[in-house]
C-alpha cells in the first residue's frame, strides 16, 4: 500500500505542471452543493475537479448546519485530503504565492480541489467543456457542474436562461414523482431528473449552491454521462436512482422514515413506485410505516405494474392484506412456490428484516412489512421502467 501511495504521489507533480488538466467532471463552487456533487462523482467512479474562486472550501463550515449529515458521510474523505495536502506541502518546502494560480492540488484518488482560483474563460470543447485558469493552464472536462452564483462565471457561458432546477411538490394526481432523484429534507418537495437536465445545454448542470442533496443528485447524473461517454439528455433514470440510493440519498421526501431505518431502502423503492403513497400535510410527506395496509390502496397500483395482478385481485375481492394473502399475491404474480416463500419469510422476519412483530399468517401487514415483501419478491422498482412522465412501461 505504501509503495502504491508513493507512486501516486510522484505522479501528482506531472498533473500539476501540465498545460492541460483533464477530468471527467469539473465543479465550480465553494459551498455544500459543490462539495457533495464532487464527492458523489468520485464515489461513482469518475474523476472530478472542484475549483473554488474564493475562500478555500472547508467542511468545518457545515458541521452545525442542516447538511451535517453530508459532513458525517464524507468526513473520512476530507481527513485523507488534508493529510495528503500537508504531506505534499512538507515535501515541497515551497511557500505559496498570492494572487496566482495555485499549483497545489489537494487530491485523493479521483477527487481533487484547486482553491481560490479565478476562471478567466469558460467555453465548449467538443461535447465537453474547457476552463482557462491562466494563459497556459487549462482544464478540460466531459461534464460541467455549476454550483456558483458568480456573475463572472455565468456571463462566460453566454446564456441568459440558466437557472436552478425547479422542485416539485409531491402529489399523486400525476406520476412525475417516479422520476425523482432527490427528496428535499423537511419538505414534501422532490427533484426530478428531467428538471435537473437543461434542454439546450448538454453536459451542463446548474444547481442551488446551498443544497447538498441536489448537489449529490447532480454528481450522480454527471457521472453517468462521463462514465458512459454520452449526453446528459440520455441519462438513464433507474441507474441514477439506484446509484443515489446505494449512497443513502433519500429520493422520496418521507419525513417519518429516516435513512437509519433498517427498512429505509425498501420503503424508498416502494414509495417511488407509488404502490404505497405518502400523506402530505403541512407541506411535509408522511409514509406512516406502522399503519396497516388496506386492500383499496394497493389494488390499482399493483395492477398498473403487473398484468397478472388483475386476475389475482379478481379472485380475491376485498380480502384483508394479511401475510397469508400477501404471500399468495407475490407467489402468483412472481411465479414463486408458496411453501418455500413462507419458509423463507419466516426465517427472515425478525433476523433479516428486523421486524418487531411475530411471524403470523393472519396478521394484517403494516406498510413497512408490505413494502419489504413486495420489494423483495416482486421488485417493481428494479424491474419495471417508467417513461419521462413517470408512466409505467410494461
Amino acid at each position: 500500500m505504501k509503495k502504491l501511495f508513493f507512486i501516486f504521489m510522484c505522479l501528482i507533480p506531472t498533473i500539476i505542471h501540465a498545460q492541460t488538466i483533464k477530468t471527467d467532471v469539473l465543479v465550480l463552487g465553494n459551498n455544500d452543493a459543490a462539495y457533495s456533487s464532487g464527492l458523489q462523482v468520485s464515489r461513482s467512479g469518475c474523476s472530478v475537479l472542484i475549483v473554488t474562486q474564493s475562500t478555500p472550501f472547508s467542511l468545518e463550515k457545515i458541521k452545525g448546519t442542516k447538511t451535517a449529515e453530508i459532513y458525517n458521510l464524507y468526513e473520512h474523505v476530507q481527513q485523507k485530503v488534508i493529510a495528503y495536502a500537508q504531506d505534499l506541502e512538507k515535501k515541497s518546502g515551497q511557500p505559496k504565492k498570492k494572487k496566482s494560480v495555485k499549483n497545489q492540488v489537494d487530491s485523493i484518488k479521483l477527487f481533487k480541489i484547486i482553491n481560490d482560483t479565478t476562471i478567466i474563460a469558460l467555453a465548449r470543447s467538443g461535447s465537453g467543456w474547457e476552463a482557462k485558469l491562466s494563459k497556459d493552464k487549462t482544464i478540460k472536462a466531459k461534464v460541467l457542474i455549476i454550483a456558483d452564483n458568480s456573475d463572472m462565471v455565468l456571463s462566460q457561458l453566454k446564456t441568459a436562461n440558466l437557472k436552478s432546477a425547479d422542485l416539485s411538490a409531491l402529489n399523486y394526481t400525476e406520476n412525475f414523482y417516479r422520476t425523482t432523484i432527490s427528496g428535499i429534507t423537511g419538505t414534501s418537495n422532490f427533484l426530478s431528473l428531467y428538471h435537473l437536465l437543461i434542454s439546450d445545454q448538454e453536459n451542463l448542470l446548474y444547481v442551488d449552491p446551498n443544497n447538498a442533496e441536489i448537489g449529490q443528485a447532480a454528481g450522480a447524473t454527471a457521472s453517468y454521462a462521463a462514465f458512459f461517454k454520452t449526453k446528459t439528455s440520455l441519462s438513464n433514470l433507474k441507474r441514477i436512482q439506484g446509484e443515489l440510493l446505494s449512497y443513502k440519498l433519500s429520493l422520496m421526501p418521507f419525513n417519518d422514515v429516516k435513512v437509519t431505518d433498517s427498512n429505509w431502502l425498501a420503503i424508498q423503492k416502494i414509495g417511488i413506485t407509488g404502490i404505497l403513497k405518502a400523506e402530505v400535510k403541512t407541506e411535509k410527506a408522511f409514509f406512516y410505516p406502522e399503519k396497516e395496509v388496506t386492500y383499496e390502496e394497493i389494488k390499482q397500483p399493483i395492477k398498473d405494474y403487473y398484468y397478472k395482478a388483475q386476475i389475482w385481485f379478481d379472485d380475491h375481492k376485498d380480502v384483508p392484506i394479511n401475510l397469508e394473502n400477501t404471500i399468495s399475491l407475490v407467489t402468483y404474480v412472481g411465479n414463486k412456490a408458496i411453501d418455500a416463500t413462507k419458509a423463507e419469510l419466516q426465517k427472515k422476519w425478525n433476523k433479516n428484516y428486523k421486524f418487531s412483530s411475530k411471524y403470523d399468517l393472519k396478521k394484517v401487514l403494516t406498510r413497512r412489512e408490505f413494502s419489504v415483501i413486495i420489494n423483495e419478491y416482486l421488485k417493481p422498482f428494479d424491474d419495471v421502467n417508467v417513461d419521462r412522465t413517470g408512466r409505467v412501461i410494461r
